[in-house]
């Protein structure tokens, strides 16, 4: 999936860190050029600052992404997504973070989800992160309730596990 995004930015360093980073947070690009979330405009200046590139590199690579189709199908809806991971205590939900040996391996979403089924758990939220964008990509499950120790003993059983975090 990125790969097919950083392509257009293959020669662009500077352009390509921008990308990324809207890509990452899921912010759109709207036809008049704004960077926005939701209806909440981004300053160009406030991404290149978190990416330290100039605000013209920022103002660049929106022009770069609005000059070709295929980028500005896929910026004008990208959507960002609500994590209640670090709030997860303030709900009494408990968390999962599941990192495996090999995050392009099938099943892995389904087996760590079956085993929290069997332990009769409700999944409130599951993000994943993809393997093309992220160094060390995850699965976060946020449950409602406490998790059991043995469902941490069962999904540490399961093949292509690295590591798992509970809290």
């Amino acid at each position: 999936m990125w790969g097919q995004i950083e392509r257009h930015f293959k020669d662009l360093p500077a352009q390509r860190r921008v990308a990324k980073l809207l890509f990452e947070r899921g912010f759109q690009i709207r036809e008049d050029g704004k960077v926005v979330s939701g209806g909440i405009e981004i300053p160009h200046t406030q991404i290149a600052k978190e990416v330290s590139v100039e605000r013209r590199a920022v103002d660049s690579t929106v022009q770069t992404i609005l000059s070709k189709p295929e980028l500005t199908r896929i910026y004008m809806n990208l959507r960002q997504v609500c994590s209640l991971q670090e709030v997860a205590r303030e709900f009494n939900l408990g968390v999962i973070v599941f990192v495996p040996e090999d995050a392009c391996q099938t099943g892995i979403i389904a087996n760590v989800t079956q085993k929290i089924l069997e332990m009769g758990l409700s999944i409130r939220q599951a993000l994943a992160e993809d393997p093309t964008v992220s160094a060390r990509p995850k699965l976060t499950l946020i449950i409602e309730g406490e998790i059991p120790p043995e469902l941490i003993s069962e999904i540490r059983k399961l093949p292509g596990t690295r590591s798992i975090t509970v809290y």
